[in-house]
C-alpha cells in the first residue's frame, strides 16, 4: 500500500487547478445543453413556440416557420398561439372547462393554458391556420415555464403536423362506417360477431330479420341459444367453435332456432378473427336461411321418387303387357309356322291365309317390341355395351339382312366398298338396329324402281358419318320438324306402308346415347338423305389365344340315333300344345311336361332329361327359383335349361342369363330358332355326358 505523499510534495495551486477543471466541465455541459436546445428550437420537424406569461409569442422556431408559413419576425411580440388556431375549437374547449372568457386578445389562449398553469402538461388536437389561411390538424403539447420561485414566466408549445394521421384515421373511420353500413344493409344474411368465448358482440339487421332478436336483446348472450336443444345437449356448439379455431374456417348446414322457438334450415359459416400476433380475438358468423331451398329440394326429391316409382310402375306394366300379348301371339305365330311347313303342304288358298296370319302377327310383334324399346330407352334403363365395332363388318351383316326386302321391292341399293374397317365406339347390336331401320325406311318410302345409296366417310375429327340417300318423294320443312316425334307418321297412316312412327325416335335416342348425332336433309321430288355420325375408336387388340367363331353345327337325325328327352315346364296349354306339335316332328326326341316349377323339378330328378325348356312366370315358384334349385342339386346341375318366356324386355333377358339359363328365347317363338337352340343344348348335354364317362 502506497503512503499519502507529504504535504511538501502537493503543489500549492492544487485547489485552483481543481476549480478550473470543474469550471471547464460545467462550461462543456452548458455548451452541450445549449447545442441540444439550439437543435430543438431549430428543428424543422416540429414547431416550438414559446410565449411569455401573457401568451405573447417570444420564440418561433424554424419548424414553426415551415409549418405555419410565418417568419419569426412576423409573430414574435405580436400575436399569441390563439391567433394561429381555430377560434371555434378554443371556445368549445373553454366552455368545456366551465370558464367565462372575456373578449380580449387571449381568451382562446387561456383555454389552452388552463391546465398547464396548474402544473398539468396537456396535449391538444388543434386546427392550425397558416399565413395563407389554409388549415391543417396539429397535435400540440403545452407546458408551463416557471422561474426559481415557481412563478409562471411563459409557456412552451411543441406541435407536430397531424395531417397524415388524421387522413389515416379518416380513412379508417370511413372504412369502418362503410363496413357498418354494408353489414347493416345486408338482410339476406345474419352477420354476427362473437367474442372468443362465443358471446354476441354485434348483430346486424339481417340477423334480426332471420333470427328474430333485437340487438339489445342478444348482445352479450352466448351463440349456443341459436342451436336446437338436442344439439346443445350433445355439445355441438362447442365442437363447432373448436373446428373454427383448428381450421380458421368452418361451414355447416343444419337446423337452427329463432327467438319464437321455430326452426329453420341454415347454412352457417364461421371464421376465426386473429390479431397480427395470431391471438384469437373472436369469430365472425355468417348465417343464411335456406329453408325455402330445403323445401324445394325436398319437393324435388319427392317428385323424383314419385317419377321413379311411376317409371317402375310403367316398366312393370309394359313387362306385364308384353307377357300377356306375347302368349297369344306365340300360339298364333307358332301354329301358323307349323301349318306353313306341315306335311302334306297346305293348299294355295291356305298358304295365302297363313301368310296373312304370319304377316299380321309379325307386324304386331314388331309394334310391341318398338313400344317396349322406346319405353326402356326413355326410362333411362337401356343397357349399352360400348366397344370398338367395325362398320365394315356391320355393313355386310346388314346388307345380307336387308337383301330380301330390296329384291321384293325392286329397289337398286348400293353399299360402299370399305377398305378401311372404320371402327366406332358403339354397341354392335344397337348399330345394326339403327342401320336396318334407316335402310328399311329408305326402301319402304321409295318410289318404284328407285335407288338407295349408302355412303361412309370421315365427317369431323374423331367422327365417321354413315349416310343413306333415297329417291323417294321427299319431305317439306314442316314435316322434317316433326320427324322424330313418337307415333307421328307424317300423314302416312292411310298409306299402304305399315309402320308405327316409333322407329326413328328409337334410332335417334340410341344414336345420342352412344355419343353420336343424327340428321336429315330432304328435297321435294328428289329424295332424302338420313345420316348418323358416331365417335371413332381404335382397332381392338385381338388376343393370341382367342379362336375365331364357327357356325353352330346342326344335329343330324339318324334312324339309329338314341332317343333324347326334353322336359317342358309350362302352365299355358296353348304354348304346351305348340311345343308338342313341334317336337312331334323330331323323331329323335320325346317330350315330358310339367304345369309348375315344383313338379318340373321332381320330373327332372326322376327322368334326367337331356334338356329342360322352362317358362319364367309359373304358378308357385318362378322359373328363376326353379333354375336355382336345379343348379344346386348335383343330380340336375348338369342339365342345360333354356328359358322360353314372354318376358322380353332387355333387363328381363339379362336377368335370366345372369341366373344361369343356357339360352333365353322369347315368345312368340320362331320355329327354326327354337329347333337350333335345342340342337345346341343337346350337343352340350352330349359333350358333358361324354366327359363324365
Amino acid at each position: 500500500m502506497s503512503e499519502k505523499p507529504p504535504d511538501s510534495l502537493i503543489p500549492a495551486d492544487h485547489a485552483a487547478i481543481t476549480d478550473g477543471i470543474t469550471e471547464l466541465r460545467r462550461q462543456e455541459a452548458l455548451l452541450k445543453t445549449g447545442a441540444l436546445q439550439n437543435a430543438i428550437f431549430n428543428s424543422a420537424n416540429f414547431s416550438s413556440i414559446a410565449t411569455d406569461e401573457k401568451g405573447v409569442i417570444q420564440i418561433f422556431n424554424v419548424g414553426a416557420e415551415r409549418m405555419l408559413g410565418y417568419a419569426a419576425a412576423e409573430v414574435v411580440n405580436r400575436i399569441t398561439p390563439a391567433d394561429i388556431s381555430d377560434p371555434q375549437e378554443l371556445i368549445a374547449r373553454a366552455i368545456a372547462l366551465g370558464r367565462e372568457l372575456a373578449t380580449t386578445i387571449t381568451p382562446g389562449f387561456d383555454a389552452l393554458v388552463f391546465k398547464a398553469s396548474r402544473g398539468i402538461e396537456d396535449i391538444y388536437e388543434l386546427t392550425y391556420i397558416r399565413k395563407d389561411s389554409s388549415r391543417f390538424p396539429a397535435v400540440v403539447s403545452v407546458t408551463a415555464l416557471r422561474n426559481d420561485q415557481d412563478g409562471i414566466i411563459g409557456y412552451l408549445l411543441i406541435g407536430t403536423d397531424n395531417t397524415a394521421r388524421k387522413q389515416v384515421e379518416e380513412k379508417l373511420r370511413w372504412t369502418e362506417e362503410s363496413f357498418r353500413l354494408m353489414v347493416e344493409s345486408v338482410t339476406d344474411y345474419a352477420i354476427v360477431m362473437l367474442d372468443p368465448e362465443g358471446r354476441v358482440v354485434s348483430w346486424n339487421a339481417g340477423a334480426e330479420r332471420i333470427q328474430g332478436y333485437h340487438a339489445e336483446d342478444i348482445v352479450g348472450q352466448h351463440f349456443s341459444r341459436f342451436y336446437l336443444e338436442e344439439d346443445v345437449n350433445n355439445g355441438k356448439p362447442q365442437r363447432d367453435l373448436e373446428a373454427v379455431v383448428a381450421n380458421g374456417r368452418f361451414e355447416d348446414e343444419g337446423w337452427r332456432v329463432r327467438k319464437d322457438g321455430s326452426s329453420f334450415w341454415a347454412n352457417v359459416v364461421y371464421t376465426a378473427i386473429r390479431d397480427q400476433l395470431g391471438n384469437l380475438r373472436g369469430f365472425a358468423k355468417l348465417t343464411r336461411d335456406l329453408t325455402e331451398r330445403r323445401q324445394v329440394e325436398t319437393a324435388l326429391i319427392d317428385a323424383k321418387s314419385a317419377a321413379e316409382k311411376a317409371n317402375r310402375a310403367k316398366s312393370d306394366f309394359l313387362s306385364s303387357m308384353s307377357h300377356e300379348l306375347r302368349n297369344p301371339l306365340n300360339a298364333i305365330l307358332g301354329f301358323a309356322q307349323l301349318m306353313e311347313s306341315d306335311s302334306p303342304p297346305p293348299t294355295p288358298s291356305q298358304t295365302a291365309s297363313i301368310e296373312q296370319v304370319l304377316k299380321g302377327g309379325w307386324y304386331l310383334l314388331e309394334l310391341i317390341n318398338e313400344i317396349l324399346d322406346l319405353a326402356v330407352i326413355e326410362s333411362g334403363r337401356v343397357s349399352l355395351s360400348l366397344e370398338p365395332v367395325s362398320l365394315a363388318e356391320v355393313m355386310l351383316e346388314c346388307q345380307a339382312m336387308i337383301e330380301p326386302q330390296v329384291q321384293k321391292r325392286g329397289i337398286q341399293m348400293t353399299f360402299p366398298r370399305l377398305d378401311n374397317p372404320w371402327f366406332v365406339s358403339a354397341d354392335r347390336t344397337r348399330v345394326e338396329q339403327i342401320l336396318i331401320n334407316l335402310f328399311s325406311n329408305a326402301i319402304k318410302y321409295n318410289q318404284a324402281g328407285g335407288t338407295v345409296a349408302v355412303a361412309c366417310s370421315a365427317s369431323a375429327p374423331e367422327r365417321v358419318r354413315i349416310s343413306v340417300t333415297d329417291t323417294g318423294a321427299g319431305l317439306p320443312a314442316e314435316k322434317l320438324a316433326q320427324l322424330f316425334q313418337p307415333f307421328n307418321r307424317l300423314g302416312q297412316e292411310a298409306g299402304a306402308e305399315e309402320g308405327t312412327g316409333i322407329g326413328l325416335v328409337v334410332t335417334k335416342r340410341l344414336v345420342e346415347l352412344m355419343g353420336g348425332v343424327i340428321g336429315v336433309e330432304s328435297t321435294i321430288g328428289v329424295g332424302s338423305v338420313f345420316w348418323i355420325e358416331l365417335v371413332t375408336a381404335a382397332a381392338p387388340q385381338i388376343g393370341a389365344g382367342i379362336a375365331a367363331s364357327t357356325p353352330v353345327a346342326q344335329a343330324q337325325v339318324h334312324n339309329d340315333a338314341p332317343l333324347r328327352t326334353l322336359l317342358y315346364i309350362e302352365d299355358n296349354q296353348a304354348n304346351l300344345k305348340l311345343i308338342e306339335q313341334l317336337i312331334a316332328r323330331r323323331p329323335d326326341m320325346r317330350l315330358l311336361s310339367a304345369a309348375d316349377g315344383q313338379l318340373g323339378i321332381e320330373i327332372a330328378r326322376a327322368f334326367q332329361p337331356e334338356v329342360i325348356l322352362m317358362d319364367i312366370n309359373l304358378p308357385g315358384i318362378s322359373g328363376i327359383e326353379a333354375l336355382k334349385i336345379l343348379r344346386e342339386d348335383p343330380a340336375t346341375a348338369h342339365i342345360p335349361v333354356v328359358a322360353l318366356s314372354a318376358n322380353a324386355i332387355p333387363r328381363d333377358i339379362l336377368k335370366g342369363l345372369k341366373a344361369g339359363f343356357f339360352r333365353y328365347l322369347t315368345k312368340p317363338i320362331k320355329v327354326n330358332e327354337v329347333l337350333n337352340t335345342l340342337d345346341e343344348a343337346l350337343e352340350f348335354a352330349k359333350k358333358w355326358t361324354g366327359q363324365c364317362k
